[in-house]
């Protein structure tokens, strides 16, 4: 192993070290951001929508949305830094695991849309008066669910999905160690079996099941995210990579 090692410093083979930083920081600015997105406006998003209440905090809808931009770019951007260094491996996962956390993106950037468009029908409502309120209450209701689902079901089965494949890879690669990737195809499938839960039971957010099921994939990002930041990936895995490559 050792003469591996050696022999892949010398050949002046790609360390890939500025991305496994890279990935190490998304992915704490990932999780960081799927977090923050609730604070701005706290309890506010619950339905009915408080559309008086919605109206008169537009910075924190504002707010919500670029964070939750932040949230989907960050998300992809996991998957992307990783592509260069898992294709060694196996391509098809890959690039199965980027176009998974795109589409989780494209979902997560759905959502927060869908909270713009209801600071819009919000304020439009209020200026009408009470009528006005009355009448956009059931279209604020429908948006607000369709964000619901989006962020608690739909956008997490093709998370799940991508970020399957890259631990998948990163486990037969031994690019880190066994321990910390086979963490995550656990706490995944954890993950997985949430989101079914979530989305036949209706029981969206922070909910005791989510909470539970959600935790230790929270924790493997962060224990993954410390180890690319300080120790990179293994140079012994990448000689191999760039053997089977060649």
């Amino acid at each position: 192993m050792r003469t591996d090692r050696r022999h892949a410093e010398e050949s002046g083979m790609p360390s890939y070290r500025w991305n496994a930083i890279a990935v190490g920081v998304l992915f704490i600015l990932c999780s960081a951001a799927s977090i923050l997105s609730i604070v701005p406006l706290g309890g506010a998003l619950v339905a009915p929508v408080d559309l008086a209440r919605l109206a008169a905090n537009g910075s924190g809808v504002v707010m919500t949305a670029l964070i939750e931009f932040v949230w989907a770019l960050t998300g992809a951007g996991i998957a992307i830094g990783l592509y260069p260094v898992i294709k060694k491996f196996n391509p098809a996962l890959a690039l199965g695991s980027v176009a998974g956390r795109l589409v989780e993106g494209v979902f997560v950037v759905v959502g927060a849309l869908g909270l713009l468009a209801l600071l819009t029908v919000s304020q439009e409502a209020v200026a009408a008066g009470s009528a006005g309120l009355a009448s956009a209450v059931t279209a604020s209701n429908l948006v607000l669910a369709v964000r619901e689902w989006v962020h608690g079901f739909v956008a997490l089965i093709p998370f799940g999905v991508g970020a399957f494949m890259y631990y998948v890879v990163l486990y037969r690669s031994r690019l880190v160690p066994r321990w910390l990737s086979g963490w995550g195809l656990v706490a995944i499938v954890m993950l997985m079996i949430s989101t079914l839960y979530a989305g036949f039971t209706q029981e969206f957010g922070f909910s005791t099941v989510n909470t539970v099921l959600n935790i230790p994939i929270g924790l493997q990002e962060m224990a993954l995210a410390i180890w690319l930041i300080a120790k990179g990936f293994d140079r012994t895995a990448l000689a191999s990579g760039a053997e089977s490559e060649a």
